[in-house]
């Protein structure tokens, strides 16, 4: 039985798929190659990359006009500088592929003689060229991961592809497709001891093109999903359909992820004869993101790097991006952690990302927090907002001050304090939803637990600025409604210098909106 695929190429006869080839304008692809042209793919992590380019070189290889060859040199990565070492990497594991991929048993040992014989940094131009012209069709080579490479190794490669590029295709290959997470424009080839640029894309300045394969179309999510009702008979519900899209927006790799828990782990969707529910993939995104599952611990420990910092940050606290550079943004993108929206700013990728972002730096602040007696519970389970508010304004008065300092980002400091207590509130027995957008100067705050629903705006007080009290009242108005409440809390948090101690400042009031809302007012 097939299943939905989370880890690797696609493999037709294993796994529900779209067909790879489909996601790209292969005749585009097949006139670029037609008119030997080298050109990239770049995509974010985990989007199905690998499958189009094994898709492709199999396409290429049936009709018997080229002999194409997918080779990966992720392995190269490991010898970063030692060019020696790397380069001979390369060449083997080229040869390699040709074997395995082509039946070409002579390639190894040809490998092994130009490695025996040549200088490192011509070794792979001249073991491609000798290839080349002993071949019967010209060579198309597909290269995987070459934006793992560093250094010297990084700028060897490109240059020797580019030193070789006139003598295509008798005396080398036809076309070479690069393949990575960022476009070669934007490479930054670095040393691994120093962080100062070496050289750009002009290294390899022969290149025509660059393609981006994107995300899922909402049609092709749901093609996907109904692969296995098709298989099995089981049903996905059109909510549950519509809340796959909604909260992916079509990354493959959370399409994928979120279908195979709900259908294949979670207990109440293994039973083929009930069908998958917009509450199972709503229980599934809960457990992926609780999990971290490698996916998205991956995109939350970028959160660590400087780059990223200085774009996310003010993302989350509703400022203007100002310190970040051009290559910091678009390495973001490249990432698919942000993408652009119609009108070229810079948003979330999807409403999964957007609540991994600010849950993964309030982990560190939540693994800090003391023990807090859950006085906001009636004796019946349900959620007491009165005695809620009671209990956040007593643990911010106690422990707000040493929390912050144990927040990651200090411009969103006691934004994470806030949802670390929130978090310890729901406690699996409800959810946390965020928004947030780039110059709003805001992050709201959806909580719901059993029948209560609960909208929350944060705002911050800062040096030079009027109170935020006025605009934050008229946000907040626009956010309750939008959830369809009638009432909800401003927490403005006064980080201006010279303020009184935490415990003196912090105090809540009863107000009504501009909305005529009722509306509690939380200084702190």
């Amino acid at each position: 039985m097939r299943f939905f695929n989370t880890e690797g190429p696609i493999r037709p006869e294993d796994h529900y798929s779209l067909p790879p080839l489909s996601r790209w304008d292969l005749e585009q692809i097949l006139s670029l190659i037609e008119q030997k042209k080298y050109f990239l793919l770049h995509a974010p992590r985990q989007t199905g990359k690998t499958s189009c380019l094994l898709a492709l070189m199999e396409h290429l290889n049936r009709y018997g006009h080229y002999r194409a060859v997918y080779a990966n040199l992720e392995g190269a990565q490991a010898w970063r500088e030692q060019l020696a070492d790397a380069m001979a990497t390369i060449v083997t594991d080229i040869a390699t592929s040709a074997q395995v991929w082509l039946g070409d048993e002579e390639r190894p040992g040809h490998a092994r003689e130009v490695l025996a014989s040549t200088a490192p940094g011509s070794a792979l131009s001249v073991f491609l060229s000798q290839w080349c012209q002993r071949s019967a069709q010209p060579l198309v080579l597909l290269l995987d991961e070459v934006d793992a490479l560093i250094g010297d190794t990084l700028v060897s490669l490109l240059r020797q592809l580019r030193a070789g590029y006139p003598q295509r295709p008798t005396a080398f290959p036809q076309t070479v497709v690069l393949c990575g997470v960022r476009d070669l424009r934007d490479y930054r080839i670095h040393a691994s001891s120093e962080r100062a640029v070496i050289t750009g894309g002009s290294a390899f300045n022969i290149k025509a093109k660059s393609l981006r394969l994107g995300d899922f179309s909402a049609e092709e999510t749901r093609t996907l999903l109904l692969e296995h009702t098709q298989e099995t008979g089981q049903l996905f519900t059109p909510e549950a359909l519509e809340q796959v899209w909604t909260l992916t927006l079509g990354q493959p790799w959370l399409v994928n992820a979120l279908a195979y828990r709900a259908c294949f782990e979670l207990p109440a969707g293994r039973d083929r004869t009930q069908p998958i529910t917009r509450e199972l993939i709503d229980q599934a995104k809960e457990q992926m993101i609780i999990e971290r599952v490698t996916h998205l611990d991956q995109l939350a420990h970028k959160l660590q790097e400087p780059r990223v910092r200085r774009v996310i940050e003010p993302m989350l606290a509703g400022m203007l991006i100002e310190d970040a550079s051009e290559d910091e943004r678009d390495y973001l993108v490249d990432l698919g952690l942000l993408k652009r929206d119609g009108a070229g700013g810079l948003i979330v990728a999807n409403p999964i990302y957007r609540e991994v972002l600010p849950r993964a730096l309030a982990s560190v602040t939540q693994d800090s927090l003391p023990r807090i007696t859950p006085i906001w519970l009636k004796a019946d389970g349900r959620l007491d907002p009165e005695q809620l508010l009671d209990a956040f304004l007593a643990f911010w008065r106690q422990h707000g001050e040493p929390l912050l300092k144990s927040a990651p980002y200090h411009e969103i400091a006691p934004h994470l304090v806030l949802m670390a207590f929130l978090h310890r509130v729901i406690n699996g027995g409800g959810t946390l939803e965020r928004e947030y957008a780039i110059g709003s100067g805001r992050m709201d705050l959806c909580l719901r637990y059993g029948a209560v629903t609960l909208g929350i705006e944060l705002k911050v007080w800062r040096d030079g600025r009027p109170d935020p009290l006025a605009e934050g009242l008229k946000q907040l108005d626009a956010y309750l409604a939008g959830l369809g409440l009638d009432g909800g809390w401003l927490v403005i948090f006064d980080r201006r210098t010279g303020q009184p101690p935490i415990e003196a400042r912090t105090a809540s009031e009863a107000m009504i909106s501009p909305g005529g809302r009722e509306v509690v007012l939380v200084r702190a």
